[in-house]
């Protein structure tokens, strides 16, 4: 599966020598001058790897990784950046990140960090989130905007689904297949029960609505 790096970089230059050198590798690369769209890309896109620069319009790139992970995003980064003193250094591992290259750098160097960070930290990543629900594979457990959601097997499996398939209608016919191990006998109704029962589990003030009904065709989660 090929995998996706996010580059924050505000010098355009520098910016376009590494999607062309990490594109050559095989990676899909999105770019990004400054960090106001990075969440919503991290949100909507399977990203293995951000690389991200120090020295930012209007933040500093530790600083924002820094409210990213108190956020729960858990994606690896690598600070690409000019700031290189020891205690830059020290402080950009405090701040979240998993690898850290100075500039000036060397091309071949940066692509060995690249695929060994990925390597090393593929496991990490095996997450979904969606706004403020993460999902985390290694232990199978939802958090809502960081506090762990007590489901059943049924509701486990049947958020999970929703979460693949964020903004996609779902019809209760197609949930039934997904979902139910034993869907022979399964009604309609049971499926509006299971939901109801989820949604007061992960949104018990309503305020949110993950969870949408489309009169007569199902629902969609986003």
């Amino acid at each position: 599966m090929q995998k996706t790096i996010l580059v924050v970089e505000d010098e355009q230059d520098i910016l376009d020598l590494i999607e062309y050198t990490l594109a050559k590798e095989g990676y899909d690369v999105i770019c990004c001058l400054d960090t106001s769209n990075v969440q919503d890309i991290l949100d909507e896109e399977n990203i293995s790897l951000i690389l991200m620069d120090r020295n930012l319009p209007n933040t500093e790139g530790s600083i924002f990784i820094q409210s990213l992970r108190k956020g729960g995003y858990i994606h690896p980064v690598i600070y690409l950046t000019a700031k290189d003193k020891d205690e830059d250094i020290i402080e950009g591992f405090d701040r979240g990140c998993d690898d850290y290259i100075t500039k000036p750098f060397n091309l071949n160097i940066l692509k060995s960090r690249v695929k060994a960070v990925i390597k090393r930290t593929s496991k990490d990543i095996e997450q979904l989130k969606v706004r403020d629900i993460l999902y985390t594979a290694s232990n199978k457990k939802f958090t809502v905007d960081a506090k762990e959601v007590m489901l059943t097997h049924l509701e486990h499996d049947l958020l999970l689904e929703f979460i693949k398939n964020k903004d996609i209608l779902l019809s209760r016919d197609t949930l039934i297949d997904n979902v139910w191990e034993d869907y022979s006998d399964v009604k309609p109704k049971t499926v509006n029960v299971a939901i109801k029962r989820l949604k007061e589990k992960i949104d018990p003030y309503g305020k949110k609505e993950y969870i949408k009904s489309v009169r007569g065709e199902g629902y969609i989660f986003g």
